[in-house]
């Protein structure tokens, strides 16, 4: 199927509409609230998925994903505490300009600039992900496994506080990934004799409970009782053209760092963000002034992060591997319907993939039009205190668990992570490593034991083979940035 012979009548029937409503109001909810961000939001949507239609299923957490980036934005302007990590980075100009002048107005900036963003990612990733497809198809068992690796080392290696802690979460997300029967000698793996981990542990029960349940412990331990202070006075989201014309370069600059940034394993938005930031600032004629307002400051962030979400989608749906904790759970909504994204799917199921694609850019309107109606809202919500929001979040979580599997045990296993990680947090251990590592631990086993028993036992065909020397150069080129990242740290202290 090429680009433009998509059937437009499945992306408009009713199930697609709405779930595309749904994941742009619980993603641009979630992303207002401080601490929580895009990752929970597709984790507390990801078990209702199960009875939906599978376009109109990843339509939802893909709404939610490029919401939760815009609505990161409305806490860190009007409060000054960023939603998500990446709007940190708004929150430099953007709090400042809404206290000097209007919320309102850096809030439009920051629509506009997320709603470009999240188109350009959009069109990056409706025409390039064919071309890649059609190299992937050239791939074997060696090139998976080593993009496998590419993903872990770029993850852990690059985006982490601490590089050793973040190497260990990937071991034991590689370990928890081998739990279960193994699919090639069909021996039983660390099951203890539960007759419930035959199958491994339930993905949705292991994100659950590192992403809901430990940030809900977290809350519980800061302050239950805090409140942010808001009101929905001067929050009318509206710019004039001139004023949006005035920001286009750092719009433009933003969408295209983020699209690239985006296809990177392990950067993410946060990085995309800052990098875009940093780019706008430079390249601008009065770089004094950001920090103080400037809304270029507001726009290249905020641009990029929404292009990232594109970006990240593309090594997902072409190759089977995801780059980040949410589109590794957005890998799930896939498996619980039976799909699995790689080069095949193009040829297998073209009306899901080019759905997803078309029904991306549409989400992307949805966001707007939402965010122009609703910001006020949003913004008053965020005035529940937590310990209003904790039990509401909480019952949320297990009724999706439970629904997902209809297994008491998942909740224990849910509960046991979000203890595990809310303690593995306060010590800097990477939960998107371990995630990347639990997902990826199958991919990365049965490509490398197919692989040796195709060369019976010997590794000369992970060096010999184009492709494969080509990912050992990129990972070659990781690791020696991460040395000297890890390298400049030190120095520092």
């Amino acid at each position: 199927m090429a680009v433009f012979d998509f059937d437009f009548q499945s992306l408009f029937e009713i199930s697609s509409l709405i779930g595309i409503v749904i994941g742009t109001l619980v993603g641009m909810l979630i992303g207002a609230l401080p601490g929580l961000g895009a990752t929970v939001a597709i984790v507390l949507l990801l078990p209702f998925t199960y009875s939906m239609d599978p376009l109109a299923s990843i339509l939802m957490l893909v709404a939610a994903y490029q919401a939760a980036e815009y609505g990161g934005s409305i806490s860190s302007i009007i409060l000054g505490i960023p939603g998500t990590p990446a709007a940190a980075a708004t929150m430099l100009d953007g709090n400042t300009l809404a206290r000097k002048s209007s919320p309102g107005k850096a809030l439009a900036y920051s629509l506009a600039a997320s709603t470009i963003g999240g188109l350009f990612g959009g069109v990056v990733l409706l025409f390039l992900s064919l071309p890649l497809s059609a190299v992937a198809v050239r791939m074997g068992d060696p090139e998976f496994f080593l993009i496998g690796v590419l993903g872990l080392i770029a993850v852990a290696g690059l985006s982490a506080r601490d590089v050793t802690r973040s190497f260990i979460s990937v071991v034991l997300g590689l370990m928890a990934g081998t739990i279960g029967i193994d699919v090639i000698s069909s021996s039983q793996r660390f099951t203890f004799g539960q007759a419930e981990l035959l199958d491994g542990l339930h993905l949705i029960a292991v994100l659950v409970g590192i992403f809901a349940i430990a940030e809900i412990l977290s809350m519980i331990s800061t302050d239950l009782y805090r409140t942010f202070v808001t009101d929905k006075r001067g929050l009318s989201t509206h710019i004039t053209f001139r004023e949006f014309w005035g920001t286009g370069k750092a719009i433009s600059l933003g969408s295209m760092v983020g699209s690239i940034i985006g296809i990177i394993p392990g950067m993410g938005a946060g990085a995309s963000a800052w990098f875009a930031y940093s780019l706008a600032r430079n390249t601008s004629k009065d770089p004094k002034s950001f920090g103080t307002g400037n809304p270029e400051g507001i726009a290249a962030p905020e641009s990029a992060n929404n292009a990232t979400v594109g970006g990240a989608l593309l090594p997902l749906i072409t190759l089977g591997i995801p780059g980040s904790a949410s589109t590794a759970i957005i890998l799930g909504a896939f498996i619980i319907h039976g799909i699995q994204p790689g080069p095949s799917i193009f040829t297998t199921n073209p009306t899901l993939v080019y759905g997803i694609f078309y029904g991306f850019l549409l989400a992307c309107f949805a966001m707007f039009a939402v965010g122009k109606l609703l910001t006020p809202f949003f913004a008053y919500v965020l005035k529940t205190p937590n310990h209003l929001l904790v039990p509401i979040i909480l019952i949320l979580a297990l009724i999706g668990v439970y629904a997902s599997n209809r297994m008491i045990f998942d909740l224990w296993i849910a509960l046991g992570f979000g203890v595990l990680f809310f303690l593995l947090n306060k010590l800097n251990f990477s939960a998107p490593a371990f995630i990347l590592a639990f997902v990826l631990s199958p991919i990365l086993e049965e490509s490398l034991r197919r692989a040796l028993l195709i060369s019976d036992g010997t590794y000369v065909m992970f060096f010999t083979r184009p492709y494969s020397i080509g990912i050992l150069l990129i990972i070659l080129a990781i690791v020696v940035v991460s040395l000297l990242t890890h390298m400049k740290r030190t120095a520092r202290k």
